[in-house]
């Protein structure tokens, strides 16, 4: 069953109140009925078993039964630094990324990135991708949705990241493997991975990595696309952090 999250604000315990896109997805979609009994997530780490007591056109209201906290952080926390995508790909990868336990993801406005957003329509794509993030971890359960941020270049995200652990995944280049580089092990780090666009890091990024000691990492001698490169290199890296298998 899917961990349903709701807005903290709506959560006054003994009750929970559930409205807009959530009340019309329970009502109508799932046409849920009184008694039921369903997990909701405030997004924070607290997770509330609430059975529905009313369900209205304006809310549907649930009683509180059991609250379970977050585990204790044991792994660092994984960041994706993704460039933008064209089409689909790049909601496509924000689903799977969140499925798979990311805790933030930076879209990466590299200068091979096919897709460059334009100002007006920034505020809706996030909107759009945030709303990817919060279904895929629904669906997969996760205590918390992924922090999406603002696209921005990689020489921004490096810059404000000095203290973070940075992974560059570039093809024909010589870097360590996945399986074998090593991986912080102190819970309050920080590992970012970075997955290039379409037509590859530019010169210029890839310079700016080595400059604040990006540790440039390979998958093998398959050529992946970036769609594909970004989940394969989360997976390994997830495993190897204990968050997988």
């Amino acid at each position: 069953m899917p961990v349903f999250f709701v807005p903290p604000q709506c959560i006054t315990p003994p009750t929970i109140s559930i409205t807009g896109d959530l009340l019309h997805h329970l009502r109508d979609s799932l046409r849920i009925t009184i008694g039921e009994t369903l997990w909701f997530g405030d997004g924070q780490g607290t997770r509330y078993r609430a059975e529905i007591t009313d369900v209205s056109k304006r809310t549907v209201t649930a009683r509180i039964l059991e609250t379970a906290q977050k585990p204790p952080r044991c792994r660092p926390r994984l960041i994706l630094g993704q460039s933008l995508l064209k089409g689909e790909k790049m909601d496509w990868v924000i689903q799977k990324a969140t499925e798979l336990g990311v805790s933030e993801i930076v879209p990466i406005e590299s200068r091979h990135s096919v897709v460059h957003l334009k100002a007006d329509r920034l505020d809706n794509q996030l909107t759009r991708w945030q709303r990817i993030a919060l279904e895929a971890a629904q669906q997969s359960e996760q205590w918390r949705v992924p922090a999406i941020t603002l696209p921005q270049s990689l020489s921004t995200l490096l810059a404000s990241r000095a203290s973070t652990i940075s992974l560059m995944l570039a093809e024909r280049r010589e870097g360590k493997s996945l399986q074998t580089v090593e991986l912080p092990q102190d819970v309050t780090s920080s590992l970012l991975i970075l997955i290039g666009p379409e037509g590859g890091w530019n010169k210029d990024e890839i310079e700016v990595a080595e400059q604040v000691k990006a540790v440039p990492i390979t998958l093998g001698q398959q050529i992946l696309r970036a769609e594909t490169a970004a989940i394969a290199a989360i997976s390994i890296l997830q495993s190897r952090l204990g968050q997988l298998g």
